[in-house]
């Protein structure tokens, strides 16, 4: 059962993000916006998906009311395109983990500047 559920949550993280590169025109949705990780509920009814946006804070913020207005496209696409009994509601939140490694790979590296000098 596991594994189908990992499946599912696969097939669903590639469509959203088709969908999001190729179908959503809303502006306030900037060109770097990527799906970190999609996670599906055991029961199917609920799909947490998480995002990552290269920009500022207002970027990121609007970026995230952008995606969850076209929840309600993005989940009928995904049902069109995943053939499920029932389309899971989605959710979306903002993933900083890539800045985040970012960010610790810049503190690394001014350690080891300051070790060498």
């Amino acid at each position: 059962m596991a594994d189908r559920i990992i499946r599912i949550s696969e097939e669903v993280k590639k469509e959203i993000s088709n969908i999001i590169q190729n179908d959503i025109k809303d502006p306030r949705l900037p060109s770097m916006v990527s799906i970190i990780a999609c996670s599906v509920s055991k029961d199917l009814s609920h799909a947490k998906v998480f995002v990552s946006v290269l920009g500022d804070a207002d970027q990121k913020k609007n970026a995230l009311a952008a995606l969850k207005s076209a929840a309600g496209f993005i989940r009928r696409e995904v049902g069109h395109r995943v053939k499920l009994r029932a389309t899971p509601e989605i959710h979306f939140e903002l993933d900083t983990s890539i800045e985040h490694g970012i960010h610790i790979n810049k503190l690394l590296d001014e350690a080891k500047k300051e070790f060498r000098d």
